[in-house]
């Protein structure tokens, strides 16, 4: 969907199962049905849930079968599982316990919808206390108060993510002679990690030149990340900037602009490369993407849990090595920032490059054609 001004360079090598995966609803494996394990129904497996049904899940649900394959699962006695949730608290709080009566069940990876929902977190040590191993990616639970309720996370440095974006957004209204103004962040829950950190780092990003005027949240309804964008150019027509903070949030925004005819009024940025995103900077509706690693993301937590499981503390090590250490049970991945091709004040130099991969649209776009991805 800049990110953290560090998430080094995206280098996903998606295999010809993201064109299963991309063509599959998100919780059905390939050639099976929602829930059943893609080697067969013997042995242990290891669970993916998401959080919200979207395409950005596509390259992750394609990682962690390239995952299963890489860490050579089935050789084990081991396969994986992709599972799909509702977009409701209530729909993981289910499938946690599901996966609790599930003695085949070995590891679980969450991406929880909610960092401060109790609920989630007691189901999660549920797990935990039945001997089933817990991680957490992409978004990871409040970890002042719930830290033991997984053993690692694996994902993006969110903060600095929105850190990143927040230059980048302060760089595009610059060109614009904006140097000052409103702006509204646009999400799915702003309870949940990831959203928080981002936004709290585009605000960073951005400085206290800039007025973080509002942050709405959709619940993972499209048809109301639109409506929000509407609402928001309706009541505020000072606002310089419309910023995504989850996959879809980008082409609702950009979708509304275009129809409102409000393109010269607004920068537009997002997180992630939705397919959506990826047309509306093809023309022109657009400015930036701050784009993660959902592939590489899931395939490392294939590799993760199987070490967990089979107490393989060298892989575990080699993984983490400041375990035991602040934040010693964090692993970050890449990020990249992508410009249009022509008319951008956003330029390579102007980012770490050990932090941050910049790139044009075409670019990513081949990179996407390449592994037979459309978003990511």
């Amino acid at each position: 969907m800049l990110c953290k001004m560090l998430r080094p360079g995206f280098a996903l090598v998606a295999a010809s199962l993201l064109l299963i995966a991309g063509c599959t609803e998100a919780g059905k494996q390939p050639g099976g049905d929602p829930g059943t394990p893609s080697t067969g129904s013997s042995g242990k497996r290891i669970v993916f849930l998401i959080n919200t049904p979207d395409p950005f899940w596509d390259a992750a649900r394609a990682g962690f079968f390239a995952g299963e394959k890489a860490w050579k699962l089935p050789e084990a006695g081991m396969s994986v599982t992709f599972e799909s949730n509702d977009g409701t608290p209530q729909g993981q709080i289910d499938k946690l316990r599901q996966f609790a009566s599930q003695s085949d069940i070995v590891g679980v990876a969450i991406s929880p919808i909610q960092a401060d929902n109790a609920a989630i977190v007691e189901e999660m040590k549920n797990l935990q206390a039945a001997g089933v191993k817990v991680i957490t990616v992409d978004n990871d639970v409040n970890r002042d108060r719930f830290r033991d309720a997984r053993a690692f996370y694996i994902g993006t440095n969110n903060l600095d993510a929105g850190k990143a974006m927040g230059a980048a957004t302060k760089a595009i209204l610059a060109a614009r002679n904006q140097e000052k103004g409103a702006y509204i962040q646009f999400v799915g829950d702003t309870g949940s990690d990831n959203g928080r950190a981002r936004m709290d780092g585009v605000k960073q990003g951005l400085g206290t030149s800039f007025e973080d005027r509002d942050r709405m949240a959709d619940g993972g309804d499209k048809g109301k990340a639109q409506e929000n964008v509407r609402n928001a150019l309706t009541n505020h027509n000072d606002i310089v900037a419309l910023i995504g903070i989850w996959a879809y949030n980008g082409p609702a925004i950009a979708t509304v602009v275009s129809e409102r005819q409000a393109r010269e009024q607004v920068a537009v940025v997002t997180f992630d490369a939705a397919e959506g995103s990826i047309e509306a900077m093809r023309q022109g509706n657009l400015d930036a993407l701050c784009v993660q690693d959902p592939y590489d993301m899931a395939k490392q937590a294939v590799r993760l849990l199987k070490a967990m499981y089979e107490k393989d503390e060298a892989v575990i090590k080699e993984m983490y090595p400041n375990q035991g250490q602040p934040d010693g049970d964090i692993l970050t991945t890449k990020i990249r920032i992508v410009a249009p091709e022509t008319n951008s004040p956003l330029k390579e130099e102007m980012f770490d490059k050990n932090a941050v991969e910049f790139m044009t649209l075409p670019t990513l776009r081949q990179w996407l054609k390449d592994n037979n991805l459309k978003s990511s």
